[in-house]
């Protein structure tokens, strides 16, 4: 068999790639075609909205695929696209797009969830959708702009999230990808389909959203405009799993099947730390502990709960930075590691963290209204995180395993933030247990395998998965013992944080 070049667009939030994954029936290699920056539309700062630059990814896209072309020719199959969940975009019935879709981190859904809970119980709207409570999900951005921009929903026509809309862009098709339609809100898992009672009671639209596909259908042939423009004919736009976490989990090395004694943390921007389930558990109990149900590849479940992750770090150097201290990640990643342990911690999960105008001052100050010291040095500011970010996991495993109920035994962690030893050997130690570590490029992975599956080149979720384990090196982490209990007793006080208001 000659090689197939599979064409993945992998959207971050702060980045993105196109990237070509060459499969030659056993193994894939894959090779970065393009990589550009990704976050909040400059032209929206002024007006004070958080917007993505959607049509600058675009031609960033149209960019990306042009020099697939160039380097693959006739041996590029297929293209999909996968990115963060949540977030949206309308369009009206001339299927023009109504403005820039919004950024999940802009400030017009503060106070929408107690809004909503007025109108239909907390449990209520979990039991229809099985999704946890974080005050960006489309539900409560929904509910914003009937609030703040009425006249743009009564314009809306189409509903799409941020990857369907790209496969628009290239297939000149309107769908819908279950992974990432599961993230909404508003998506029963019951039937499968769109919540449209809970829309109606909250008088959204409930007509303008398309027919959602599984992960690997097709979606149609790209269109003769995008052909000409970056020179790629006869090749098929095909839904990986959209949501990329979904992608993620999908090239997981595991050898395990179902709920078996696993669980990953899909390590970025954010940390989603999970098992996966072949159903949701739509529970008082899961509600309470505010966990989560995503779909994924077969339709299976992803329980998991959403972790702040590497956006503190990420935040922290910006800060840095602008005082003249221009470190990469891992040289601070390095310093962390000769700093002094286990001094102060912080819930990474705390609001205070979400969009500070100062992610250092913020850790400071947390650090100081919980009795703690504060972290001066940049040493100290980097191990307080990861520390914290360790804990955090650990704290959510036992969740899972109470809710799934399974002994979790080994935990893999894949994604950009793989590679951060120091952060994975943490994450060992917090949660002692067994971390492998890869595929770095677990997204893009999961996205062209996906796609292969699509193309009829594998059947199941375990052929991906045996394909990554024979194609990518996987790094092991054996938890240190802890003979004194320092690790013990620093946990017990990550526990009490948790309560901060």
């Amino acid at each position: 068999m000659s090689d197939q070049t599979y064409l993945g667009v992998d959207l971050g939030a702060s980045s993105g790639r196109v990237m070509a994954g060459q499969w030659d029936g056993r193994q894939l290699q894959l090779e970065e075609l393009r990589r550009f920056a990704n976050g909040p539309d400059p032209k929206h700062e002024i007006g004070g909205s958080l917007r993505w630059d959607i049509r600058g990814l675009w031609n960033e896209i149209k960019q990306g695929l042009a020099t697939g072309a160039s380097r693959f020719g006739s041996g590029v199959v297929s293209v999909g696209v996968d990115s963060w969940g949540v977030d949206y975009t309308l369009l009206d019935g001339d299927k023009e797009l109504l403005g820039a879709p919004y950024h999940y981190r802009d400030t017009r859904t503060e106070g929408i969830m107690e809004d909503a809970f007025r109108r239909m119980p907390r449990f209520g709207i979990f039991q229809a959708t099985g999704v946890q409570f974080l005050p960006f999900n489309s539900l409560f951005q929904m509910l914003a702009m009937r609030r703040q921009d009425p006249h743009v929903l009564e314009q809306a026509r189409h509903f799409m999230m941020i990857p369907d809309y790209l496969h628009w862009c290239l297939s000149g098709e309107i769908s819908a990808e279950f992974s990432n339609a599961t993230t909404t809100q508003f998506f029963d898992p019951s039937i499968r389909n769109w919540a449209t009672d809970l829309l109606g009671l909250y008088d959204l639209p409930r007509d303008i959203y398309p027919e959602i596909k599984a992960p690997g259908l097709h979606i149609g042939p790209l269109q003769e405009t995008v052909r000409q423009e970056t020179g790629l004919h006869g090749i098929e736009v095909i839904a990986p799993a959209t949501h990329d976490t979904g992608s993620a989990v999908a090239a997981v090395p595991t050898t395990r099947t179902g709920s078996d004694n696993w669980a990953y943390i899909s390590s970025g921007t954010w940390s989603l730390v999970g098992v996966e389930l072949t159903s949701p558990r739509i529970t008082s109990a899961v509600e309470a502990a505010n966990l989560t149900n995503e779909g994924g590849v077969d339709f299976t479940y992803r329980l998991l709960k959403n972790v702040m992750g590497l956006w503190l770090t990420q935040c922290c150097r910006r800060d840095f930075a602008k005082v003249g201290r221009e470190r990469g990640f891992a040289e601070l990643n390095a310093a962390a590691g000769t700093a002094s342990p286990l001094v102060s911690l912080i819930d990474p999960d705390h609001l205070s963290f979400l969009n500070p105008p100062s992610m250092v001052k913020a850790v400071q100050e947390f650090c100081r209204d919980t009795g703690q010291p504060e972290p001066q040095e940049e040493a100290a500011i980097i191990r307080c995180v990861l520390e914290s970010l360790a804990f955090k996991y650990a704290h959510v495993i036992d969740l899972l395993e109470e809710h799934a109920g399974c002994r979790i035994e080994v935990i893999h962690i894949v994604g950009g933030g793989s590679q951060n030893q120091l952060l994975n050997q943490l994450t060992a130690d917090a949660c002692q247990r067994l971390v492998l570590a890869g595929p770095v490029e677990a997204t893009a992975i999961g996205n062209v395998l996906v796609q292969a599956k699509g193309a009829g080149e594998l059947s199941h979720l375990s052929e991906i998965r045996e394909v990554v384990r024979k194609s990518f090196d996987i790094e092991e982490f054996q938890p240190n013992p802890d003979p004194g209990g320092s690790v013990v007793q620093a946990r017990d006080r990550f526990q009490q944080l948790l309560s901060q208001p």
